[in-house]
Parts: C-alpha cells; structure tokens; sequence
C-alpha cells in the first residue's frame, strides 16, 4: 500500500511538474487585439477623480513557471497617446508642463526583479523611465490566467498596480496636496512566441 501511495505521490508530482512546464516561455502583448490596457487616475482637487489611459504601448514578458522569480517584463508606451476624454486636457497632459511629449515621446519599463510571495502575488520591481527621468518602482501584480486560444495559440493574462509621485519624474505642474500622485492599473494579455 505505502509503495502504492508513494508511486501515485511521485506520478501526480511529474504531471504537475509537466503542466507547469506547458505555460513558460516568452509572451508578446496582444496588440493586434487590444487586450491590454494601462489606466491612471489622480485626484482632481481632492474632489473627484480624473481617469485616463495610453492607447498604445508595446511590450512582452518572459515567464518561468518553475521559477516565477526568474521571471521578467518590458515595455514601452507612446506618451503621446495619453487619452483622459477631453482633446484639450489631453494636450496640456502632452505639453512641457506634464509629460512633455515632444522631448521624451516614450516611456519604458524594464524589470529588474521578480518577488513572488505565498500567496501567489508577485512583486515586480524595475526601472521606469518616464519624461527622462528613471527610477526604481514596484508593480503589485497577479496573474490572471493562462491557456490555449481557439486559434492555436497559448495566451497569458497579468494585471498590476503600482503609485507614482508626479515630482519624482520631473513633473512640474503643481496640482496641490491631493494630486501629487497617479495611481496606475496595468492589464496585459501576452501570446506565446
């Protein structure tokens, strides 16, 4: 009977171990489709809330389910797709006072670590260079899922949030007390290479 429990023990171990294996590997984000978003939000006044989001951004993440911490992402937006829904605001929001678009018309992310904790979240801390300005920020994240597409592909889903002080990046528009932070969602969906 032990000889029973310890060959099925060993089998269930091999099998997770296999499907483990099927989901690593390097996902690019699913631009084509659109299945991906970053949105902000920051405090307008302290009396409400201004959301937004960029429409373009690029990127791709390696994920090694055997080794979450070996993990890794990239990305790249086009600042001057910032979207907050009124073309005016938009383009003070692209303007030197704000993003300044025509100087640094992108911003990257780059990971450098990976913590994943006990309860399958993972910090993901890396280099953000935003407005020429790089600093080091943590992206609370989770996955969402993972599994085949009806097209034969293999796909991978994330979301993350993290909070970034608008002085840090060299912005210099003072907005007061309530808004001297943006709080940023990230949602991607990556396809196998």
């Amino acid at each position: 009977m032990k000889k029973l429990l310890l060959a099925s023990a060993i089998s269930m171990a091999l099998v997770g171990t296999a499907q483990a294996d099927t989901h690593s590997g390097t996902y690019q984000f699913d631009t084509e489709g659109r299945h991906q978003f970053i949105t902000f939000r920051i405090s307008h006044l302290g009396y409400s809330w201004l959301y937004g989001r960029f429409n373009d951004f690029d990127g791709e993440f390696t994920y090694d389910a055997e080794n979450p911490e070996n993990s890794s992402v990239s990305v790249t937006v086009d600042t001057g797709s910032v979207d907050s829904n009124h073309a005016e605001r938009d383009k003070h929001l692209r303007s030197e006072d704000f993003l300044y678009v025509s100087e640094y018309p992108e911003a990257t992310f780059e990971s450098t670590k990976v913590v994943v904790g006990d309860d399958g979240e993972a910090d993901i801390v890396g280099d953000l260079t935003l407005r020429g300005v790089t600093r080091e920020i943590t992206l609370d994240a989770e996955m969402v899922g993972h599994g085949e597409d009806p097209w034969g592909g293999y796909r991978m889903g994330f979301e993350a949030e993290t909070e970034l002080r608008l002085k840090d990046f060299g912005i210099p528009m003072d907005l007061g007390k309530a808004s001297e932070t943006v709080e940023l969602e990230i949602s991607v969906e990556g396809i196998r290479q």
